[in-house]
């Protein structure tokens, strides 16, 4: 378990994921989290999911931020363009096994949900398990994520 007075959490979204992020975002500051918004501040149709989720994936690859969530309609976007970002180990997740395992097994750094397709009480219950997952660092998971940096080294 975290203490969440040290955990930082990042949160961004584009249009399609804009109504989740603001109900998770009620949420986790309710819970005494430190948070902080990379965006959209307001509602705007047809805005580009890349202008938040990257620099959220920036900041939790720079160590600003200790882990991220990232939403958009569908949750691949921001997947797509926050995997772009060396150090940033993103998923979609749907499920609450995959939201604690994808953290213990393979360091999870950034979490993605589809906001028009996640309600917002799984997606709770996603991002709670999320935060409060640790990474096992076991030999077997460290020996594969350093496969996985090489590959991010462009040395395959």
């Amino acid at each position: 378990m975290h203490d969440y007075e040290t955990m930082h959490i990042g949160i961004a979204a584009d249009h399609g994921g804009f109504e989740l992020k603001v109900q998770l975002l009620d949420a986790l500051t309710s819970a005494d989290f430190r948070i902080k918004d990379f965006g959209a501040w307001e509602l705007v149709d047809g805005d580009d999911y890349p202008d938040f989720i990257v620099p959220l994936a920036r900041a939790v690859s720079e160590g600003e931020i200790t882990r991220g969530l990232a939403i958009c309609g569908s949750g691949v976007g921001a997947c797509v363009a926050a995997n772009k970002v060396p150090g940033v180990r993103a998923a979609l997740i749907t499920d609450s096994f995959s939201a604690h395992q994808g953290v213990e097994d393979d360091n999870m750094n950034v979490m993605c949900l589809g906001g028009l397709v996640t309600g917002s009480a799984l997606a709770l219950e996603l991002v709670q398990a999320f935060l409060n997952a640790e990474f096992k660092a076991e030999e077997r998971f460290i020996r594969r994520l350093d496969k996985v940096a090489v590959l991010e080294k462009g040395k395959v």
